[in-house]
């Protein structure tokens, strides 16, 4: 929510509710749904109906259009067990001068057309640079490498504001291990040990592959898998 709201402000958003009503109509809709748990829940706020079809904020009449999509969505355990397949794309993300991601947008017209070639390449997922070339994110989760037992991801400057991303870091560096937020190169990125992906949906999801090369001995490895169950541990127990 501090997320939603830090992002609504920053366009003049005016959202028309505080954070507890929001969460509260969150709540109302899983209990008139009788929904109780496995649920993932997706919160889409625009700025309503305007007079005429354009981009122009000053054509909107009455209050914002609010869209809260509830259903039942689990991760698939094959794609766990065999880990994703990555390809880079030629289009890079976005950077802060010309779309700042820690918005949480719709605007991810780049991202989809990234999805697109990793698609037509026979990959899952689009791992994405930096305009200077070094690794920044996949086209719809954060990317991390594990070299030893260390952590790491991009700066962030380049990224998605992901909530399980941060969390993630949290975690490890909770247990007494390093995290290291940098920049790193693709061929860094091939001698890993081992790699995965964060999102709210998949949480650790490991990669295996990527252009076409196999990361580590190709299969999920033991330190993703340690701090994947530190993970499940603690959404667990939130």
């Amino acid at each position: 929510m501090d997320r939603l709201y830090e992002g609504a402000n920053s366009i003049g958003l005016q959202i028309g509710m505080d954070r507890a009503a929001l969460v509260g109509e969150i709540h109302r809709t899983l209990r008139h749904n009788d929904m109780l748990d496995g649920v993932h829940i997706r919160l889409m706020i625009t700025r309503g109906q305007k007079s005429t079809v354009n981009q122009d904020p000053r054509f909107v009449v009455g209050g914002p259009t609010i869209v809260i999509v509830a259903e039942y969505k689990q991760p698939r355990p094959e794609t766990k067990k065999a880990g994703l397949r990555l390809m880079t794309s030629a289009i890079r993300c976005s950077t802060p001068d010309v779309f700042d991601l820690r918005l949480n947008s719709h605007s991810r017209l780049n991202f989809i057309q990234a999805l697109i070639q990793a698609i037509n390449m026979g990959a899952d997922e689009a791992l994405m640079l930096d305009d200077r070339g070094f690794v920044a994110s996949c086209n719809s989760t954060n990317f991390f490498i594990l070299r030893g037992r260390e952590l790491w991801t991009s700066t962030g400057a380049c990224c998605f504001n992901g909530i399980t991303r941060r969390k993630v870091m949290q975690i490890w560096r909770g247990a007494g291990e390093v995290v290291r937020e940098k920049d790193f190169t693709l061929a860094e990125v091939y001698a890993a040990d081992e790699a995965f992906v964060t999102g709210t949906l998949g949480g650790i999801t490991p990669v295996t592959q990527i252009d076409g090369r196999r990361i580590g001995n190709g299969t999920p490895g033991p330190v993703g898998a340690e701090l994947a169950a530190l993970y499940q541990d603690f959404t667990e127990k939130a």
